[in-house]
């Protein structure tokens, strides 16, 4: 692994049975993610994706690619730049930008971000994970 290396992403269909699913089990019943009434009412002109869960998608690209250090210890923080809709299909990515050496350790920062079918920036951000040398993955 070298500074530069690109994390292999992962692709996603947002649905609308997608969204309904993430909010009976986040308990997040916002209408403006369930209630298209309400919400073509606000700024969004209709129902928008939890933020979180694009998000997860980030998670899980690192996890396919870290196992279980990521698991263990992955750190994510994230900015939402621009809302998700069902019916777009979201692509999370990443690239290595900084590799720290700690004893038996390494410490793996990586910018992350997910866009959208139209190549639009929905989240960026930035993770970390600590990587042992006998860890499983990568």
């Amino acid at each position: 692994m070298l500074v530069g290396c690109l994390v292999p992403g992962v692709t996603k269909k947002i649905t609308r049975e997608k969204i309904n699913k993430y909010a009976q089990a986040s308990g997040d019943f916002n209408p403006l993610h369930i209630d298209e009434e309400f919400a073509r009412k606000t700024v969004f002109k209709g129902t928008i994706a939890h933020g979180l869960l694009s998000a997860a998608y980030i998670s899980e690209m690192m996890s396919n690619w870290l196992g279980e250090s990521w698991l263990e210890g992955g750190e994510l923080e994230v900015s939402f730049l621009h809302p998700v809709r069902s019916g777009d299909t979201i692509t999370a990515g990443g690239k290595v930008i900084d590799i720290s050496q700690n004893g038996s350790a390494e410490k793996i920062i990586c910018e992350v971000y997910c866009q959208n079918q139209e190549g639009d920036l929905v989240i960026k951000g930035l993770c970390s994970c600590k990587i042992n040398k006998y860890s499983k993955g990568v």
